[in-house]
């Protein structure tokens, strides 16, 4: 299991409309991506209240898109990633084909 010391931080999200996002960048403690067809993330919710912990930036506890290179075990080891618009409002950027 990875520590969550370990996990890739999440250095840039573009979607304001969520709910953890604080001027381009994520509180929750940490988020999930994947969809079967995209790297959705899974954690992205609007609300008219801002969430998360304000001394904490979002980390990346899981991934479900086993075909991206930076997926090992389902585990994201890129060194940082980024969540902004791509198929959806709020998808990982990072994401790489194998």
């Amino acid at each position: 299991m990875t520590a969550s010391m370990e996990m890739p931080r999440v250095q840039e999200c573009a979607v304001r409309s969520c709910a953890y996002n604080h001027t381009n960048d994520c509180h929750a403690f940490a988020i999930t991506i994947g969809s079967s067809d995209h790297a959705h993330c899974h954690t992205f919710i609007e609300l008219p209240v801002r969430g998360g912990t304000e001394q904490m930036v979002a980390q990346v506890g899981a991934c479900q898109r086993a075909d991206c290179r930076h997926n090992s075990d389902l585990e994201c080891h890129a060194p940082a990633i980024t969540v902004g618009p791509e198929m959806d409002l709020a998808d990982c950027q990072t994401y790489a084909s194998r």
